[in-house]
């Protein structure tokens, strides 16, 4: 028994079956996003003042990251349009650029998270003198790298300062703190550019609260963390569809290549959409 409106339009609603269920499954994505950006919302409002932090991420990677991704959005709509053609070569070639996108923003990504799971804040018992560009301050909070001397996997939490053997160690401070005014930020950091980090040495027992940006660090990497990981396993789900649909699927193309063609419209609808959020969390998280 064949299936009806695989291909033709069904005449209630205008569309296929395909095309009539992705619509239903995006509009349940919305609320689910929906509701996360609602509640980043109410989070961030609700935070007392000067308690949330802004720029401790990449700015540029973040911007490239957003171009590969509307690149990849173009390649979709480019290979649809190549199969309305009949021209199955360029739909192949498009959709490979596609792919590569995709490969590329969880690599870019991967990496942000490498770097988080690297970068350190410090939180002092008594605050000490640093300097922040050509200014000396006290500070209590400290941002930066630790030198673990090549112990990788020597993972540092506040439970790590217990070791009786660790006196003091070593952090390679960033040149700003997100209590910064984002024009002084910006000014340390642009003054600090292609210098050599100073070390502080800060004392174990002076410490009394350590953490990278994981999760557990704040309510705004929880959020991040959230978000972005959500969004990412969006793009490799989606990026699979269009592998199979690209490679192994490809045979349909052949048999029924009406409802090959809309196999490829409906997986470019989710992309589309995976797409737009990122257009949405890219200024939220990164630049606001």
């Amino acid at each position: 028994m064949e299936i009806p409106y695989t291909s033709e339009a069904r005449p209630d609603t205008g569309l296929y079956n395909a095309k009539l269920g992705i619509w239903l499954f995006l509009a349940s994505e919305v609320m689910l996003f929906g509701a996360l950006f609602s509640s980043y919302i109410l989070l961030r409002v609700g935070a007392d003042p000067g308690t949330w932090p802004h720029g401790l991420l990449n700015i540029p990677i973040g911007t490239f990251n957003t171009a590969v991704l509307i690149t990849s959005s173009v390649t979709v709509v480019l290979g649809w349009a190549a199969l309305k053609m009949n021209n199955f070569s360029k739909y192949r070639l498009c959709q490979a650029i596609t792919l590569l996108c995709a490969l590329g923003f969880i690599a870019i990504k991967s990496f942000e998270y490498a770097d988080k799971f690297s970068h350190y804040e410090v939180w002092l018992n008594q605050p000490i003198t640093v300097k922040h560009g050509n200014e000396e301050i006290q500070t209590d909070r400290l941002l930066g790298h630790i030198d673990d001397h090549g112990k990788k996997a020597y993972f540092w939490n506040t439970q790590t300062l217990t070791d009786k053997s660790l006196q003091t160690f070593t952090l390679l401070p960033d040149p700003y703190h997100y209590t910064m005014s984002p024009k002084k930020m910006a000014h340390a950091k642009k003054e600090a550019a292609g210098k050599e980090h100073t070390p502080i040495q800060i004392k174990a027992d002076n410490v009394k609260r350590l953490s990278a940006f994981i999760p557990s660090h704040s309510t705004y990497f929880a959020i991040y963390f959230t978000l972005t990981a959500l969004h990412g396993l969006h793009v490799l789900g989606g990026a699979l569809v269009i592998f199979y649909i690209w490679g192994p699927g490809a045979k349909m193309w052949k048999t029924d290549p009406e409802r090959y063609t809309n196999r490829v419209e409906v997986s470019g609808l989710f992309w589309h959409f995976v797409d737009l959020v990122w257009i949405f969390l890219f200024p939220v998280l990164y630049l606001l």
